[in-house]
């Protein structure tokens, strides 16, 4: 272990000489993808190195996208492609869980149900909209508390006030701003 090698390495234990690596597949996912957004600008590696003050060498290698730069290295690309940031940042493949996702969607069909049911013009509506909301209520009962897309956006209750009313703007603020 003073060697600087650990006696188990990234596959399982080692003969204490050498580390094996892992296979491909657990390559580590990609965090950026300056590349692609090069691309999709059109332009060439050699005029991003211009931009950047780069060699085309240093670009190439900065472009692969398990490439780990300094966020000040990724504002420069940002400048040079003329693109926001996020557009130069990998989207994390774990972002939500397959039934996270799946209770997203439920819950976003549940809105549209509840919606559909308190507009139904005909009573047949109404019952499709009633058994469309039981349905769900089947699948996932903590659904009972959600309600319809809101109309005209959120409406407030007779007894709600808004920010306006919590932090009055005085009437001096125009004056002072012209």
């Amino acid at each position: 272990m003073l060697d600087g090698h650990l006696p188990f390495g990234p596959m399982g234990p080692t003969n204490g000489n050498h580390v094996e690596t892992p296979r491909a597949s657990a390559r580590p996912a990609a965090i950026q993808k300056l590349s692609e957004a090069r691309r999709r600008q059109g332009l060439s590696i050699r005029c991003v190195a211009q931009r950047l003050g780069r060699t085309v060498h240093e670009v190439r290698t900065q472009e692969d996208e398990h490439s780990d730069l300094l966020v000040s290295e990724l504002y420069r690309w940002q400048e040079a492609l003329e693109v926001p940031i996020e557009e130069l940042l990998a989207d994390p493949e774990d972002a939500l869980s397959p039934r996270i996702m799946m209770r997203a969607q439920l819950l976003k069909v549940m809105k549209t149900a509840r919606a559909i049911r308190r507009q139904a013009r005909s009573e047949s509506e109404r019952r499709l909209g009633k058994l469309l909301i039981e349905q769900l209520l089947e699948i996932m009962p903590e659904l009972k508390e959600v309600s319809g897309w809101p109309t005209v956006g959120h409406r407030r209750r007779a007894d709600e006030i808004g920010r306006i009313a919590e932090n009055p703007i005085s009437d001096d603020w125009l004056h002072e701003a012209i």
